[in-house]
């Protein structure tokens, strides 16, 4: 098996030389990314070489108003000779264990290919879709006269990232945008942002990139939207509809059933991008109580769980539920219900049914009816928006 340990700063110029195999990167490296927040781990042969790499974001998510600590995972790269090995095993098995040390509750992250993952635990439990959209078939709307529309500038983000917290923190699965790549910027991040407001107070956003040229390929990337109420919805979706003289094409990524998607002619959109990704508990014992449930739900049950790279999540488990929140504690119960990692997953997204997850091999039950476990699903279904 390598050798895995921290990346140090004299391990960068290799670490870039595999990612850049890999994903096909420019060959000048980039600044490097700065180590708060992160943490970097590299595998190594016997003689020393790196051949593998990974990288925990310390992120948090949203899990019905409550911030649940996370470890995403980016950057996995294996050199094409020690495919195939067990590298990449080794990497995830030693950034659990890192991550469960700092705290972290609950993973996710993008493959490239799911295999190697399903292998070590993740599951795929959603997918982040980017769509595109004939500007000319948006709706013009005469806009609310209470609102304000205007440009915003670098000083209107903390207004912006106020308004992604209230339309996240009751959603499950979305980053808080607490990490340092979503804060360190002197710039606006895009080449337009777009507010509206109503008495002051920000209700809607648009933060888009122009692109280049204005003829029949020109295209409109609007690459965070969002509002509180139906009539901001309505304004930003007006200030887009304006775009069609120039940029024929408006591409975006909605977050599902928000205000905006009420007001866009779905039935017209094309496929553009689509990303799979999966998620995985660090710690399901913090991963349940860290975060909020719905409060009208209530109820226990007793599982058996197996986990092969996180041996501290393996065993026999009490799950309760009750008044907005959930405890889970160890039981010397007999279990009937026996889960893997990736069905917790799939349940705790609240992305499948503990039926579909007998069907798929993901949950085994000794009872005729597993459907006690849909109360670990309890809760909306969780999303994710941000690539990483």
């Amino acid at each position: 098996m390598p050798d895995v340990r921290e990346l140090t700063p004299d391990d960068l110029d290799d670490a870039w030389q595999l990612s850049r195999l890999a994903f096909g990167y420019d060959p000048q490296p980039p600044p490097p990314p700065p180590t708060a927040g992160r943490t970097s781990y590299g595998a190594f042969d016997p003689a020393g070489q790196l051949i593998g790499k990974a990288v925990d974001l310390h992120d948090e998510q949203w899990w019905s108003g409550h911030v649940v600590p996370a470890a995403d995972v980016a950057g996995v790269v294996v050199a094409a000779e020690a495919r195939g090995t067990g590298v990449a095993r080794a990497l995830l098995t030693t950034l659990l264990r890192g991550a469960h040390d700092r705290g972290a509750a609950v993973s996710a992250l993008f493959p490239t290919t799911a295999a190697p993952y399903r292998a070590c635990g993740w599951e795929v439990c959603g997918q982040l879709r980017t769509l595109d959209l004939p500007t000319e078939a948006l709706p013009r709307h005469r806009r609310d006269p209470r609102l304000t529309v205007r440009a915003g500038t670098v000083a209107d983000l903390p207004a912006t990232v106020e308004l992604y917290r209230r339309v996240a923190h009751h959603r499950n699965g979305l980053l808080t945008r607490t990490h340092r790549r979503f804060t360190t910027t002197d710039d606006l991040p895009y080449d337009g942002l777009t507010l509206v407001e109503h008495d002051s107070r920000l209700v809607g956003y648009a933060g888009w990139n122009r692109g280049s040229g204005y003829g029949p390929d020109a295209v409109l990337t609007v690459e965070d939207i969002l509002a509180t109420t139906t009539e901001a919805a309505r304004a930003l979706v007006d200030v887009l509809a304006h775009w069609n003289s120039v940029t024929p094409t408006l591409r975006l990524t909605l977050l599902p059933d928000d205000a905006v998607s009420a007001h866009l002619p779905l039935e017209r959109a094309r496929e553009h991008e689509r990303d799979a990704w999966m998620h995985r508990p660090v710690d399901i014992v913090r991963a349940v109580q860290a975060r909020g449930w719905p409060a009208h739900t209530r109820g226990q049950v007793t599982f058996a769980l197996t986990d092969e790279l996180a041996d501290w999540n393996t065993g026999t488990w009490h799950l309760t539920v009750a008044d907005g929140q959930a405890e889970l504690r160890r039981s010397t119960a007999e279990a009937h219900l026996h889960l893997t990692v990736r069905g917790f997953a799939r349940l705790y997204t609240g992305t499948a049914t503990a039926r579909a997850l007998a069907e798929t091999g993901l949950l085994h039950h000794s009872t005729p009816d597993p459907s006690a476990l849909d109360l670990l699903a309890a809760g909306p279904t969780a999303h994710l928006v941000d690539y990483f």
